[in-house]
């Protein structure tokens, strides 16, 4: 089976849907599948396109013995809505050229969404190939952009649902990250199928039995008797991080406890003036590092906090983010409603559960952690557990392989 995988984002960048695509390739392939990758250069999320590819075109070379096509594509610091339509139909462009030039026949064609527009490269692609269509989506758009404003144009957002449902039509299956995801598009769409192909964990690379915690807490000046929550991730609109930072001000007399946000995005520097503002010096911001470098640093802490705005849309996400933390039997503070709640607090029992941004209930989460060795322990044993048995990677692969087969 020829499966050719279309994705803007692809390691060596770091991210959720990075990580996610790469370690469900690399099984795919070791399952027999012949797998293709074609993406852009890599940019994100500092939106620079990394210095060994800077200047070129196209270039093409082996990942994790993946055989990866990446075609240019426009980037540029300014967050607009006209700066972000440019770096995704550049990339619609790109794509489509080299595909044209540089591949051959494909009996699958897996393309990740968002951006929503590469459907556009997808169908045209599947159309020439004759090729399958497997449109993947982690997370619903247009009906995310609409919800947070980052795109409030009404003709954009028509035609932006008109093109959703038409990749929908025509494909042969729509997969979903999450539960939630797939209900929305069963309910709009319910002669489209479906599949729920959830993230997942690599318990044998996050195994903190195995996993050295190193100097990160020394380089950082943080004490090894400090109590750190942990955020990684994009620091976006979504997440709503203000909340920790917040929460963080509730707890300045506590100098044994400290956060850190760790990662890069569109609300770094609003976050860095928030910081400054409220004078958290029990707060560090620092850079997005290496894949390799994350589970030494989660080794290091002593819980993670999840947090997403409070909006309806949310209540069926799932943070990939949590998946590593739980192999790593770090606690979760999930400001998360809905489906994550349901699956992580209500039944797996990994971690403690705040209203989405309230900072209250957050600070009061901190404190019962931060007091309680005993409890963390408990939770964070749940937690690997939990994703052991429910989100192990190998075996959301070998199944998701056998449902392809049955195309």
């Amino acid at each position: 089976m020829k499966i050719l995988i279309l994705t803007q984002y692809f390691p060596p960048e770091t991210g959720a849907a990075q990580n996610r695509l790469f370690e469900l390739a690399v099984r795919l392939k070791s399952l027999g599948a012949d797998i293709t990758v074609l993406t852009a250069m890599p940019n994100y999320p500092q939106m620079q396109i990394y210095d060994e590819y800077e200047g070129l075109t196209y270039v093409y070379e082996e990942i994790g013995g993946l055989k990866v096509h990446r075609s240019s594509i426009y980037v540029s610091s300014d967050r607009s809505v006209i700066s972000r339509l440019k770096n995704y139909f550049s990339f619609v462009l790109s794509s489509w050229r080299t595909a044209k030039k540089k591949l051959g026949r494909f009996d699958v064609i897996l393309c990740e969404s968002p951006p929503l527009f590469l459907g556009y490269t997808a169908m045209w692609l599947a159309r020439r190939m004759r090729a399958k269509l497997i449109f993947n989506v982690s997370d619903l758009w247009p009906e995310t952009a609409e919800k947070l404003g980052v795109i409030t144009n009404r003709f954009l957002l028509d035609r932006a649902y008109v093109l959703e449902e038409k990749i929908y039509r025509r494909s042969a299956l729509v997969t979903g990250q999450t539960q939630g995801i797939c209900r929305s598009i069963d309910e709009r769409f319910p002669e489209v199928r479906t599949y729920w192909l959830p993230n997942g964990v690599d318990l044998d690379y996050y195994d903190p039995a195995k996993i050295d915690a190193g100097d990160w807490r020394s380089r950082h000046k943080i004490s090894k008797d400090d109590i750190v929550f942990l955020y990684a991730g994009i620091l976006g609109i979504g997440q709503g991080l203000e909340v920790i930072l917040k929460a963080a001000e509730r707890h300045l007399p506590n100098r044994a406890v400290r956060f850190v946000l760790l990662g890069d995005g569109p609300e770094k520097n609003k976050l860095l003036a928030l910081k400054d503002q409220l004078r958290l010096d029990n707060v560090l911001l620092l850079d997005p590092v290496p894949k390799k470098e994350m589970p030494s640093i989660l080794k290091s802490c002593n819980a993670t906090i999840i947090p997403l705005k409070k909006i309806d849309l949310y209540k069926g996400a799932i943070p990939s983010k949590a998946f590593e933390c739980m192999g790593m039997q770090l606690p979760i503070l999930l400001g998360v409603d809905g489906e994550a709640r349901e699956l992580f607090i209500d039944n797996g029992k990994c971690g403690l559960y705040f209203e989405p941004e309230n900072e209250q209930e957050l600070a009061d989460a901190v404190a019962k952690l931060a007091s309680s060795a005993a409890l963390r322990d408990e939770l964070g044993r749940n937690g690997r557990r939990y994703v052991a048995e429910h989100f192990n990677r190998d075996r959301i692969a070998q199944s998701f392989f056998e449902e392809l087969e049955k195309l």
